[in-house]
């Protein structure tokens, strides 16, 4: 089968070969985890447990603060020493939950679906939401409210993402080829609760040992695998829709609006330890790699582990890091200061040295266009940053500047070094406080 793509798109140096032939290794727990209790798209986590309680891996210690909202879950066991703000990942404080580690690692006990295959939906959604399962691509949208559409809008197919376009992440392609069994079993899982005909995973052709393994798994199962080309945002879900399926996205819409639930690999597996075993999230699989990591690598890490304390792991040097991003270089967030705490989302955590990480000086556009040919949304980028100098916002939003994923290819292709993807999330966040305000 010839690999499957979507129009636009760029490609990037992908970067992948240094961790992804590398084992995925479990690191200690920290002393003190710093947990944030807004992990995930919506509202944030309330606090159920009192500072100066005792608590086991396992326990909630935030329940959901709505229906778009996540609990949020112990990483260790030991003390809530406190509740209090301290920096997250987004460049701002958040509420935190701050455990200290009595070692022990006692657990809260759990339970999982005796047969998944019988229960009933309601249980098998309510199983996940109680577990804090989140999209853990980076999105963190709340698992349990994709797998809630409206009546009326019927889901014939899942696709599973297994793409993991951006530079530097190998993360899901070790979840691929160490966790397969249970990630197609989580994605069964999604299928049935969704009653959805069709399940489909695509995959890089970039990862033959991924394709092979996925193939072998799926082999008795009516799950078609795929392969896709090499580009990025493959991953995007619109365009992963658009590869496998040739369905577009409307507008302003959403995948469920053609009938579609794309999820990550990571998700999947996620789903499928919170049916089977009833198991928190409170750990996930990232990479930790970058010209400034001596020592790179895939790890299991507990969340809350403070982002210090795995590049002290691998070996980074921090008077030879010049930058820190957490998630990819592409759709990823640079860190002020390494204190910041794994979350749910963190996908993968890349340090490049001083020499790799000027910042040169932005120069005046010159229409070539190369920003156009790359938007996968087929947007004008030059036109809506030229809205954000002159503060034309309306004109951004007729140029539709909301849909907008962010991936950042126009800024990645843009020689005038204009900070496209940056400029076009200053006009979202206009649009957005202007409709706050008419509400």
């Amino acid at each position: 089968m010839s690999a499957l793509t979507f129009a636009g798109g760029i490609h990037p140096a992908y970067h992948k070969d240094r961790t992804s032939g590398l084992a995925v290794q479990a690191i200690p727990a920290p002393q003190e985890v710093i947990i944030p209790l807004s992990q995930h798209i919506g509202a944030p986590a309330k606090a159920c447990v009192e500072p100066g309680a005792a608590v086991k891996v396992g326990q909630m210690i935030a329940e959901s603060g709505g229906f778009v909202s996540a609990p949020v879950h112990s990483s260790v066991s030991g003390t809530m020493k406190a509740i209090e703000p301290r920096p997250g990942p987004m460049g701002v404080p958040v509420l935190c939950a701050i455990i200290e580690n009595d070692g022990t690692d006692a657990a809260e006990d759990t339970a999982g679906t005796a047969d998944w295959k019988t229960a009933s939906v309601a249980d098998l959604r309510q199983k996940i939401q109680s577990c804090g399962v989140v999209g853990m691509g980076g999105a963190t949208f709340p698992t349990h409210v994709k797998l809630s559409p409206p009546p009326n809008k019927p889901i014939d197919t899942v696709i599973l993402n297994g793409a993991e376009c951006e530079p530097f992440l190998t993360a899901d392609h070790r979840i691929m080829l160490e966790h397969t069994a249970a990630m197609v079993e989580g994605l069964q899982i999604i299928t049935r609760i969704l009653d959805a005909k069709h399940a489909v995973v695509g995959i890089e052709v970039n990862k033959p040992d991924a394709l092979d393994a996925v193939r072998s798994a799926c082999a008795s199962t009516d799950i078609r695998v795929v392969p896709l080309q090499i580009k990025y945002p493959q991953g995007g879900e619109k365009q992963l829709i658009s590869a496998v399926l040739r369905r577009e996205v409307p507008s302003g819409g959403l995948p469920m609006d053609v009938g579609v639930v794309v999820q990550n690999a990571g998700t999947a597996r996620a789903v499928q330890q919170a049916v089977t075993a009833g198991r928190p999230l409170y750990e996930r699989i990232l990479t930790v790699t970058g010209s400034a990591v001596p020592e790179p690598g895939n790890f299991l890490v507990r969340i809350g582990t403070p982002v210090a304390t795995l590049l002290t792991h691998c070996g980074v040097s921090a008077d030879r890091m010049g930058r820190l991003i957490l998630g990819g270089p592409m759709m990823g967030f640079a860190q002020r200061h390494v204190d910041v705490p794994v979350t749910k989302g963190t996908s993968g955590i890349l340090a490049f040295l001083e020499t790799e990480s000027a910042i040169l000086p932005p120069m005046a556009c010159i229409r070539c266009g190369r920003c156009v040919r790359a938007c996968p949304m087929r947007l004008v980028p030059s036109q809506i940053a030229a809205c954000c100098d002159h503060r034309l916002f309306s004109h951004a939003r007729a140029a539709d500047a909301m849909d907008c994923m962010e991936c950042g290819s126009c800024a990645h292709e843009c020689p005038s070094r204009i900070p496209l993807v940056q400029k076009i999330r200053l006009v979202k966040a206009e649009i957005l406080a202007a409709r706050r305000k008419t509400a």
